[in-house]
């Protein structure tokens, strides 16, 4: 069997953060870097000063828990951790150096392609481990600590009024979040590690393979980008998409367009924050639909066990 090359890729446009660029009313994906550096998050949002983090009561923080890609296939139940003992061991192995021989785009490769050139990725990296790593997903810190959020500086590169979220992704090196595509637009901020961003704009959605499978104001593809190693008819298609790949170093922001094709691999211990935001106009003609399936789907109503968000009624079986 001849090794499978994929689709082609290339390298994200990108810009270095000046301290007073704008993203604008952007389409495409951007990489800003170093922005993360002048905002009082690049001092305050370690490993070691998060795992302090207390409740108000005094208590631990104990929050729900993914484990392993839950974007393809069955989603196993989701466990409730403590967070500080898990961010101290990832302080431990972010101490560890990554090698630059290593990746989708192993670093020493990267410095040879030009902005122009097209690409094809190591698939076979993804066969060097299993994705089934405990990672702290979608946790709304931001709510649970509202005075955090002064360190983020989102409106001086994103300004105007818009309905915004946070979540924060923490985890080991090699975790993985499977290809989905978001409704509203991401300021994905890298706060710490490495991580590799594979990016598929909305106009090869054919080829992404929707799924049935619901994701939170979100859709998601059978593509499984950790078995495209697997002959079949989804990485078929796959092959025939035309992608960007961003590698989102400690301290750089990631623009993610809405309705953007993305699939996320860890290269290091991390810390991201993805603050997504719709402006008015964006939230009455593109959030309207997905609230309303959120409220089904809590219901009970629509896709409830096929989901990210809560055990599939396939595990355990057979």
């Amino acid at each position: 069997m001849s090794e499978y090359k994929g689709p082609l890729f290339q390298r994200v446009e990108e810009v270095t953060w000046n301290g007073n660029f704008k993203i604008g009313d952007r389409k495409t994906p951007l990489l800003i870097k170093d922005a993360v550096r002048s905002w009082p998050a690049w001092r305050r949002w370690s490993f070691e000063q998060l795992a302090e983090l207390k409740r108000k009561d005094g208590s631990d923080v104990v929050v729900p828990f993914t484990e392993g890609l839950v974007e393809q296939g069955d989603t196993p139940e989701l466990p409730l951790r403590p967070v500080g003992p898990y961010l101290r061991e990832l302080a431990r192995q972010a101490q560890e150096p990554v090698s630059d021989d290593v990746g989708l785009m192993p670093l020493r490769r990267l410095r040879e392609i030009r902005p122009q050139d097209w690409f094809h990725l190591q698939w076979d990296y993804m066969q060097s481990f299993t994705p089934n790593r405990l990672y702290l997903t979608m946790w709304d810190i931001l709510r649970d600590f509202p005075q955090m959020k002064r360190d983020f500086a989102i409106s001086e590169l994103w300004p105007g009024w818009r309905w915004r979220w946070e979540y924060v992704f923490m985890g080991p090196s090699r975790t993985v979040t499977g290809w989905h595509a978001d409704v509203p637009n991401n300021l994905f901020c890298q706060v710490r590690g490495t991580k590799e961003v594979l990016l598929v704009p909305p106009e090869y959605n054919a080829s992404m393979c929707v799924s049935k499978k619901y994701d939170l104001g979100a859709v998601v593809s059978n593509v499984n980008v950790a078995k495209l190693n697997v002959p079949s008819p989804e990485r078929d298609k796959f092959a025939q998409v035309r992608g960007i790949y961003a590698r989102v170093e400690a301290g750089d922001v990631l623009f993610i367009p809405g309705y953007t094709w993305h699939a996320v691999v860890a290269m290091e211990p991390s810390i991201s924050l993805a603050v997504f935001g719709l402006t008015p106009w964006e939230m009455l003609v593109h959030g309207t639909y997905p609230g309303i399936l959120e409220l089904l789907h809590q219901m009970r109503l629509y896709r409830w066990g096929d989901c990210t968000c809560h055990k599939s009624r396939n595990v355990g079986r057979g």
